[in-house]
């Protein structure tokens, strides 16, 4: 729906009438939960002051007017951002994180923030405050005869999480693009549940300023779009150095990526890291991932098996992380400066147990536990200093990988998508070290990963496929799966639902 084959300046308008169509998706697909604040108003009048600016141009700007979804934790001027918590549920951020900033300077229109997990911890968009988020590809199971109701209070399939909103907004094609956070998949494994493309690019190519963090030293904005095209096209808008964000790269200015389509990828060197396939991987997924790597071989890419040593030790090493860095970050809320604070007046001490109490869920809670028991004096070095070491070794496994070949393929998820009754059993913890089994090493090394829808299991649910880079390497990650999109030519979820009027 979102594609820009017009080369004319776009009148208001068409812009409006664009925005229109929009909305009433939003409104057919609303049980779908891919929202929780909507801002189609300030969408019409954002249009008006757009089309009133002679320095934003339509022509040669595939961004120009198109509606943008942002995930419930990046800043937002004048716009509730709650992170899907009780905690700020009150919370109106007095500025505009800077990915949004950019995106609305090259004439992206935001149109609402999307469902989480509470402060980005889970990793099926059923752990936050707003009702849990579906995933639209359950209705293209064949029960369904392709058929969509608001009403339906049959099972459904997860979108993934933490952005799982995002993915589902993309994948109902409400909106252009969608911003998400991606700490140790929270990007990609939506993507692939949801049948679009998540991009998690390079740590410190794009700004973290005004993203509320979890684990900073893991955290990076990411992408999520239809095509590898449109994610190209939001990249370029948004990466590059950042005043306000120290741990951009300044020493290494962004150069755009040129996407270049290609008959063949003859020359490219792509590794199987035999890591990835475990005992709990679905033959579905082992299937494609043997079918993709012979077909690139057949398009002329050399295709060899490798090995990452350490990473079975990763989601151990990015679990003690995560919750130490979390229990760091969570501490600024105390119900004094900002957010909820709990009606007691006992003591200070009081006020700031009943209202972390209050705010926080179990999830959170859990992990803010976990994290101090990490960092206790007589823990420190046994666990934190440990999850550190190993960290670099990883970090140098995936260095030693690149000396050899381009890119990486794996698998971005164990299975397809669970349905909601299964995957609400498991315990968060559970949940998480089998949905981020694949996608968190990407982030203990800092180096670019992309997930690319490739075919439809056979309930008709999308699976994908994940290509990882060196650092800084998009240009090479964007056109690889630009060339692998292309061959494989996964179908549009229209073609296989169809939304009740």
């Amino acid at each position: 729906m979102w594609s820009r084959a017009t080369q004319h300046t776009l009148t208001q308008a068409e812009l409006l009438a664009a925005l229109a169509k929009a909305e009433l998706l939003q409104l057919k697909w609303r049980s779908l939960n891919a929202f929780v604040t909507e801002c189609w108003d300030q969408a019409c009048k954002d249009v008006e002051i757009l089309t009133s600016k002679s320095s934003v141009c339509s022509e040669n700007n595939p961004l120009y007017g198109m509606p943008l979804a942002v995930k419930d934790n990046f800043c937002t001027q004048g716009v509730k951002t709650a992170c899907a918590s009780k905690m700020l549920d009150s919370f109106v951020p007095p500025y505009t994180c800077t990915v949004v900033d950019r995106l609305q300077n090259r004439g992206m229109i935001v149109v609402g923030k999307t469902s989480m997990d509470s402060f980005a911890m889970g990793s099926g968009g059923m752990d936050g405050t707003n009702l849990p988020t579906k995933n639209p590809w359950t209705w293209a199971a064949p029960q369904y005869q392709g058929k969509f109701s608001k009403e339906s209070d049959a099972d459904f399939r997860i979108p993934g999480g933490s952005s799982g909103g995002s993915a589902v907004a993309v994948a109902a094609d409400i909106v252009y693009g969608a911003l998400g956070s991606d700490t140790g998949g929270s990007v990609r494994i939506p993507a692939a549940y949801c049948g679009v493309v998540g991009l998690k690019p390079t740590t410190g190519l794009l700004s973290r300023h005004g993203l509320i963090p979890l684990v900073n030293s893991l955290d990076c904005p990411g992408i999520i779009t239809k095509t590898v095209e449109q994610c190209t096209s939001m990249l370029n808008a948004v990466a590059g150095h950042d005043p306000l964000d120290s741990t951009t790269y300044h020493s290494r200015p962004f150069k755009p990526v040129q996407l270049h389509h290609q008959d063949s990828i003859s020359g490219l060197k792509i590794g199987i890291p035999q890591e990835y396939l475990t005992p709990d991987t679905s033959q579905e997924v082992i299937k494609v991932w043997q079918e993709v790597a012979d077909k690139l071989e057949s398009a002329g890419a050399s295709v060899e098996r490798i090995s990452l040593s350490h990473l079975q030790y990763s989601i151990a090493c990015y679990s003690v992380l995560n919750y130490c860095e979390v229990a760091s970050n969570m501490a600024r809320f105390d119900g004094i400066e900002y957010g909820h604070r709990a009606a007691t007046d006992e003591s200070t001490e009081a006020l700031y147990a009943q209202t972390r109490h209050e705010a926080f869920n179990d999830v959170v809670r859990g992990r803010i536990f976990a994290g101090n028991y990490f960092l206790l004096k007589s823990n420190y070095e046994k666990f934190y200093l440990q999850a550190a070491k190993l960290r670099r070794l990883i970090y140098q496994d995936f260095e030693k990988a690149f000396s050899t070949v381009d890119v990486l393929l794996t698998p971005v998820a164990l299975g397809v998508a669970p349905l909601h009754s299964s995957f609400s059993r498991l315990e968060n913890r559970a949940q998480c070290a089998q949905q981020d089994v694949f996608t968190q090493p990407s982030n203990l090394a800092g180096v670019p990963a992309i997930s690319v829808p490739i075919k439809l299991s056979q309930h008709n649910l999308p699976i994908s496929l994940q290509l990882i880079t060196n650092r800084f390497n998009e240009q090479t990650l964007l056109n690889t799966a630009l060339f692998l999109e292309s061959m494989c030519d996964f179908p549009n979820l229209s073609h296989y639902v169809q939304c009740d009027p």
